[in-house]
């Protein structure tokens, strides 16, 4: 009876490590799908990396290529709205040969003044008011101090050689004026 039992138990013992191995073997080809997928799912999320910096270089490309066009050609714009002014005043020394009459030409060139400080105007460009203003140094260059008259005078604005001028609010030339000490 001993060696009937022991036989059972070798048979109980094999099958216990057939199962085992039969487990092991599932477990593994379990193991090597989850492989595969993850293999799958990197070379996809590498593919989208990939196509994304791709799609950035192209658009940073594009983003100085456009840049560098509105630099070129920015100013046409306002070119093409100073070419009237300029016709005007080509027919202003045109008159200047052919008049006799100084009024009607200082009237003309009036007009052609107002016309462009109109212009500007549309531009976003304002001067930079200098008369009886305290002198500042965001706004003003003084080019020279001269003693005040009057105490009340004593760091204003003088007189003024050079208009200044604001374009959106941002100094594109500062005034440049005589101040009082």
């Amino acid at each position: 009876m001993t060696k009937k039992k022991n036989v059972k138990t070798e048979n109980v013992a094999e099958n216990i490590e057939k199962e085992n191995v039969v487990d092991s073997v599932s477990e593994i080809e379990t193991l090597k799908a989850e492989l595969e997928a993850l293999k799958n799912e990197q070379l996809e999320l590498n593919d989208k990396y990939i196509r994304k910096v791709a799609e950035f270089e192209n658009y940073r490309k594009n983003a100085i290529k456009e840049r560098a066009e509105l630099i070129k050609n920015g100013g046409e714009r306002l070119l093409v709205d100073i070419l009237p002014l300029v016709d005007d005043i080509e027919r202003a020394l045109q008159a200047v040969e052919q008049s006799e009459d100084v009024a009607s030409l200082k009237e003309g060139v009036v007009l052609i003044y107002n016309k462009f400080i109109t212009f500007l105007a549309k531009n976003g460009v304002k001067s930079i008011d200098t008369e009886n203003a305290d002198f500042d140094t965001d706004f003003h260059e003084a080019v020279t101090m001269f003693p005040a008259p009057t105490e009340e005078q004593k760091n204003k604005i003088i007189d003024c050689v050079s208009k200044g001028y604001l374009m959106n609010d941002k100094v594109i030339r500062f005034a440049k004026v005589v101040v009082g000490s």
